[in-house]
């Protein structure tokens, strides 16, 4: 049985599409705790519905972003965590908590990385003219925003659309590209070789999305 950390910041809905399929497909996991930098978030709630340890660490309670990354690091191996999942956690993490989980550690990123790291990337699409757009579930690395890519899913950016009609399209891939992941790294079928993933047995590791058509998935 894998236990499963989840970091949020806010609502943390894709942490809650993570729960309710953990719970449904029977995963062999269990999400150990929700561990949240704010003591507003409101996903803090949900998860303590379901039965799953809670816990905030506050980063506005620390000098300094070390100071916090070690207080947070305690509080998540407290868990014993096997993977360690950021799900919509606002925070830029130094680079010896992220070399502490290496290789277990994974986050969603609202653009098709490389392109787009950072915020506002839904503007930053339509900025850019992007008839495409979407999301990454990517292995966490020093760098912001980088590293291994798990998966991605596609959403066609439409004539009109604002940065919240495209957010609102993005969203709804990433609940279900994001568990999907996130069973598979439970699963041990995700290596790393280098820059790249590889899942074995090989299934699709991308997903298009157009809420006017059923969803499409290629390998």
């Amino acid at each position: 049985m894998k236990n499963l950390v989840i970091l949020i910041s806010g609502r943390g809905s894709n942490m809650e599409a993570i729960v309710r399929a953990c719970a449904q497909e029977a995963w062999g996991a269990r999400i150990a705790a929700v561990i949240a930098n704010r003591p507003d978030a409101a996903g803090l709630a949900f998860a303590a519905s379901n039965g799953i340890a809670t816990a905030v660490v506050d980063h506005r309670q620390f000098p300094d972003r070390a100071s916090f990354d070690t207080a947070l690091a305690q509080v998540i191996d407290g868990y014993a965590p096997d993977l360690v999942v950021l799900a919509g956690f606002m925070r830029v993490l130094t680079e010896s908590f992220v070399g502490h989980y290496a290789g277990r550690m994974l986050n969603i990123h609202p653009s098709l990385l490389p392109m787009f790291p950072g915020l506002k990337t839904h503007q930053q699409a339509l900025d850019a003219g992007c008839r495409v757009h979407g999301a990454t579930v990517h292995f966490v690395t020093p760098t912001l925003d980088h590293g291994p890519i798990v998966a991605q899913s596609v959403v066609p950016v439409r004539e009109g659309d604002d940065a919240a009609a495209l957010s609102a399209r993005v969203l709804k891939t990433e609940h279900v590209m994001y568990p999907r992941a996130v069973r598979w790294f439970v699963e041990g079928r995700l290596a790393l070789d280098g820059e790249r993933v590889t899942l074995t047995p090989a299934e699709p590791q991308w997903l298009f999305f157009d809420d006017s058509q059923a969803a499409g998935e290629g390998a």
